[in-house]
């Protein structure tokens, strides 16, 4: 029984943790006006997604959706420029 609510709870931290990456691909796209594939790809590329959103969970969805739409674009246009200058 212990086991089975452990299980429980760990899976309904990931979907929580994909339900918020969703929205932020969804409020950041709408944000640059472009689409929510380009924006997963472009998250996709630089490796944000696991690397910053799904890691920083805790702290940030704890923000407004403004306040963290704001840091993820600033994450993803820093992590972007970093890419592009290795290359």
């Amino acid at each position: 029984m212990v086991l089975r609510a452990r299980q429980t709870k760990a899976r309904e931290k990931r979907e929580s943790k994909m339900i918020f990456a969703s929205s932020c691909i969804e409020s950041a796209a709408r944000q640059k006006n472009i689409s929510t594939t380009e924006m997963y790809l472009r998250m996709k590329r630089v490796g944000l997604m696991d690397g910053f959103i799904l890691k920083c969970y805790e702290g940030l969805h704890t923000q407004s959706r403004q306040h963290v739409t704001e840091y993820v674009l600033g994450a993803l246009d820093i992590w972007e420029s970093k890419k592009s200058r290795k290359l």
